[in-house]
């Protein structure tokens, strides 16, 4: 993707636009050749594809109305990169937001959205140094030093830089005062997890070309780096002795992940391999008290090299073991655990059989392939199955990848095939589209979508319902959780919950990472189809399990550790309105 820089000068990836294809590796024009030769056989497919049946969401542009027009831009080093974070930063519940502006300046938004209403967001100043609010690629939301309040992790061209949250949505650098130095790299992949008895969360950075390599970008992949908090910090944590995770393979999107339930996660990274030489996606294993160590072929891990851009995790099929996503030019990678080999990450992609392949726009087939960013599982129409959202965008002005390349909004059945309902939902847009953002940005009920575009202003979808001859209606029923722990990880990091409705059980994970570029916290959103109940556990980080939580659907519920039952929690409708005097004052 983005192309080398010489003399410390920032120069376009394939230099003019109507020479790019001259300078494109053999590999990537060879890649083309072969996606040409299956389109056939991909549409057979999509034509054959039983027809879906069920709701599809209708979303409404709203970014303008709600007082958001950011853009994400600037020169080849922001041409991966592009996202941001959702999370509540002031105490109302509200997801706010923080929006990367690659080479400009980076914005906060305060929800201002009434409740079930229109959305609507009002930008807020920090005290903070402008320069360090620039040249940002991405955000993760996390308490970082568990003071109830949710910090940044702010990924950069540059030295990355930990923000200190504080009441009423206000930020400081804490760089010194947590002992990170934060780097020189180019940051655009983050994770964090917390390990047995640490008091604060272990850090994993994905950097990206090394540009101060001779001959970069080809074949200079920085390594990526793993912070653990020096054992003994208890005030505070302490980020001072960083690890090398070497080689590293130009990352783009890392995630700790428990892939095989053994309560040990490992950090997943999916890597570009436009730059790296000899690389592949990898797997890192992370014990107690030991170095990290990559899983190789005799544990069962399989070589694969991809354009790797994001990673999404979800559990699709329901049995409990998670599969993933992984975004790719031309291609997307569905895996699923292949279970011939005992305890070992071996896996097989499912993408074509079910429909996710995602390799060409569903709109004005121009012959030519997709480029696929970020990607998130989630349940969009509240039936209970999960889909695949994936946003979408040409590299720049590759002429050899489509140009008009809308987002995908791959709606899942309950026979595990997704079917692709981008244009009827309303995604269809002319955009380059990077990182994303999905939340339920009005506390409806329904997941609402902010889309984070290279060059262009942002998007602000709002989910209306589902789509009918008279408009829109009521989705399924929905719930909505979150969790809480006393003591450290606070907001139970690596949680498991299992939510049964009727006979299905429904399974979702706390995490930090993932995606691209973008990170979320608060509610964790479930659909329930036209269940009126469901029982919750929890499989908190020890790998303790609660005992059943009952609770009513269309409810958002608070789960406190050891507490004999669930709180619900409910909107305020008597929230100020946006542009109030006591609104502005929070």
């Amino acid at each position: 993707m983005p192309g080398r820089a010489e003399g410390g000068r920032s120069n376009p990836p394939f230099g003019p636009i109507g020479f790019a294809a001259q300078l494109l590796p053999r590999l990537v024009l060879a890649t083309l050749f072969a996606l040409t030769a299956i389109a056939p056989q991909a549409t057979a497919q999509a034509e054959t594809a039983p027809g879906f049946a069920a709701d599809t969401p209708l979303f409404h542009e709203e970014a303008k109305a709600a007082g958001i027009e950011h853009v994400y831009g600037g020169p080849w080093e922001f041409f991966v990169g592009g996202g941001g974070a959702v999370f509540d930063c002031n105490g109302d519940r509200f997801p706010d937001l923080f929006l990367a502006g690659g080479e400009g300046e980076s914005g906060f938004y305060a929800n201002r959205s009434q409740a079930g209403g229109a959305l609507a967001f009002e930008k807020l100043p920090q005290p903070i140094d402008p320069k360090d609010l620039a040249n940002v690629t991405g955000a993760y939301p996390l308490d970082i030093d568990q003071d109830g309040f949710e910090d940044l992790v702010l990924l950069r061209v540059g030295a990355n830089i930990l923000l200190k949250g504080g009441p009423d949505c206000r930020f400081e650098k804490a760089n010194f005062a947590w002992g990170f130095e934060g780097g020189r790299a180019w940051t655009t992949a983050f994770s964090a997890i917390f390990e047995p008895g640490a008091s604060f969360p272990t850090l994993a950075f994905g950097n990206y070309v090394d540009r101060a390599a001779p001959g970069s970008p080809w074949g200079t992949c920085a390594d990526n780096v793993l912070i653990r908090p020096r054992a003994g910090a208890t005030d505070a944590p302490d980020y001072s002795e960083p690890l090398a995770l070497s080689p590293g393979y130009c990352a783009l999107s890392m995630l700790f992940t428990d892939w095989n339930r053994s309560g040990e996660p490992a950090l997943r990274i999916t890597n570009d391999r436009q730059y790296y030489r000899g690389g592949a996606e990898q797997l890192w294993r992370l014990e107690p008290d030991r170095a990290p160590r990559p899983y190789r072929k005799a544990d069962g891990w399989q070589h694969l090299s991809i354009w790797g851009m994001g990673i999404a995790e979800g559990d699709v099929d329901g049995d409990g073991t998670p599969e993933y996503a992984l975004t790719s030019m031309g291609d997307t990678k569905l895996q699923f655990l292949d279970r011939e080999f005992e305890d070992a990450p071996t896996y097989r992609d499912e993408a074509f059989d079910r429909g996710a392949t995602a390799h060409r726009p569903y709109v004005e087939d121009q012959g030519k392939p997709s480029t696929g960013w970020h990607a998130e599982f989630a349940d969009f129409n509240n039936d209970t199955a999960l889909d695949l959202f994936i946003a979408k965008g040409n590299v720049e002005a590759m002429p050899d990848f489509a140009a008009f390349d809308p987002d995908n909004l791959l709606m899942g059945g309950f026979d595990g095939h997704f079917t692709e309902r981008g244009e009827a939902a309303g995604l269809a847009l002319d955009t380059k589209g990077r990182g994303a953002l999905v939340a339920d940005y009005n506390l409806d009920g329904a997941l609402d979508l902010l889309v984070v575009n290279r060059g262009q202003k942002a998007s602000l979808l709002r989910n209306r319902g589902a789509a009918s001859a008279f408009g829109t209606r009521p989705l399924g029923n929905f719930l909505e959780v979150s969790l809480s722990q006393k003591g450290a990880n606070r907001t139970a990091l690596g949680a498991k919950l299992a939510v049964k409705i009727g006979t299905r059980t429904l399974y979702r994970t706390i995490q930090v990472g993932g995606g691209h570029a973008s990170g979320r916290s608060g509610f964790v959103h479930l659909g329930l189809g036209t269940a009126e109940r469901a029982e919750i556990r929890v499989q908190w980080p020890d790998g303790a399990w609660s005992h059943p939580y009952r609770v009513f659907a269309d409810s958002f519920v608070l789960i406190e550790r050891d507490a004999p039952a669930a709180r619900y929690w409910y909107p305020d409708a008597e929230r100020p309105a946006f542009g109030s005097n006591e609104a502005a004052a929070r």
